[in-house]
């Protein structure tokens, strides 16, 4: 997969000549449009101000403090993020991981691997993403069914029909005021509830 060459890509590093290493692998690449924070002072604020397409954090030996505060802007800004680390252990990849982290790369900055790990963050990054969306679609149509069919027993027990037509006029109803079978199924719990 071939990343886009003209996205925004924010370096976060405190450390300069780290820092250029990242941002050479990535000029060297065709990236031109980087942008550099050399201070984790009020990081998500100036984040959002950036708005980045791709994070690359280099974190070198970070404190609780800085890890925490890049984990909050991983949550928060939903991006593809890879995280460069000198060491590391298993709690720190599990918090990462857990906090949206697409990579963690332990001792790994070189600028001739940026392009590959910036390639890799992206594209874990766009298959979780897909993973999340189809998850929550699965959900709302779970509950959309569970709804409906308490809205057909409420029917069926009310007006004494049968399941097959409980569901047409549910279905009849939806069609003629333009509305979702799952919305009209809402209106019928909430009003047996009112009524019950």
């Amino acid at each position: 997969m071939l990343v886009d060459v003209s996205l925004t890509i924010l370096v976060i590093d405190e450390n300069p000549v780290r820092s250029a290493i990242l941002e050479e692998g990535l000029r060297e690449a065709g990236f031109t449009d980087v942008v550099r924070l050399d201070t984790t002072h009020e990081l998500l604020r100036r984040v959002y101000q950036i708005d980045p397409d791709v994070i690359l954090m280099d974190l070198a030996n970070p404190s609780r403090d800085v890890l925490e505060q890049m984990f909050q802007v991983s949550r928060m800004v939903k991006r593809p993020v890879a995280m460069f680390v000198d060491q590391s252990d298993t709690a720190m990849i599990e918090a990462s991981v857990d906090a949206g982290v697409s990579a963690y790369i332990v001792d790994g900055l070189r600028k001739e691997r940026v392009k590959p790990i910036l390639d890799m963050t992206v594209s874990r990054f766009n298959a979780f993403d897909r993973l999340t969306r189809e998850l929550d679609q699965a959900r709302t149509e779970l509950a959309d069914r569970k709804l409906i069919e308490r809205a057909k027993g409420i029917l069926m027990k009310s007006r004494g029909v049968a399941e097959e037509e409980a569901y047409a006029l549910l279905r009849k109803t939806a069609m003629n005021e333009k509305k979702k079978l799952s919305e009209i199924a809402q209106s019928v719990v909430t009003a047996a509830q009112l009524l019950g």
